[in-house]
């Protein structure tokens, strides 16, 4: 079983990570793909705040990628799938499928998803975490991500989806800026 995850909070570099595991790969021979969540409607492909991207098939389910023959599978933003897809990524493992999966460890409660918890408890082969710089005080060891509305931390009442149109926020804050909820 190769698993490898890159986790970390927004802004932390996760995509520029797994965009250099495959941007070699198209140059070689390997049958490789990349894909991500139907529910990102942020980006096109997988694109690092740094300028670079790599096209990304968008899918409703990681099912979806069973029945492709791919030597490595990239999957990014991980946490906008429902923790059912755990049992897929284990079918790709079985048929030694290589697969590299970036994405949120917590959401901006300070919680972990819960597919990441179940992917942690498969034994990935290498867990790559990624840190960012507090958009508050400067510290370089920005592990959360904090979702503002209007400049304040939404604490309660978020939707499943949150939209992408300027309403919320999305701010890497570290343990000492990050308003946790008393509500959870």
């Amino acid at each position: 079983m190769e698993l490898i995850l890159i986790l970390g909070p927004m802004k932390s570099g996760k995509s520029f990570e797994l965009i250099s595991h495959f941007a070699p790969l198209k140059y070689t021979s390997i049958p490789f793909g990349l894909f991500q969540s139907v529910r990102n409607v942020r980006d096109d492909g997988i694109c690092s705040r740094n300028g670079i991207s790599l096209g990304a098939q968008k899918i409703e389910s990681i099912a979806q990628i069973l029945d492709k023959k791919l030597a490595v599978v990239g999957i990014d933003e991980i946490h906008m799938f429902p923790e059912q897809e755990v049992e897929n990524i284990k079918k790709l493992l079985e048929q030694g499928t290589k697969v590299i999966i970036s994405g949120l460890d917590m959401d901006c409660y300070g919680r972990l998803f819960p597919i990441v918890r179940q992917i942690l408890e498969l034994g990935p082969k290498e867990v790559k975490y990624r840190r960012s710089v507090c958009e508050i005080c400067g510290n370089p060891n920005a592990v959360y991500t904090q979702i503002l509305k209007e400049g304040k931390p939404v604490l309660a009442g978020l939707p499943l989806v949150v939209p992408d149109d300027g309403t919320y926020i999305y701010q890497a804050t570290c343990p000492k800026c990050f308003v946790k909820s008393n509500l959870i």
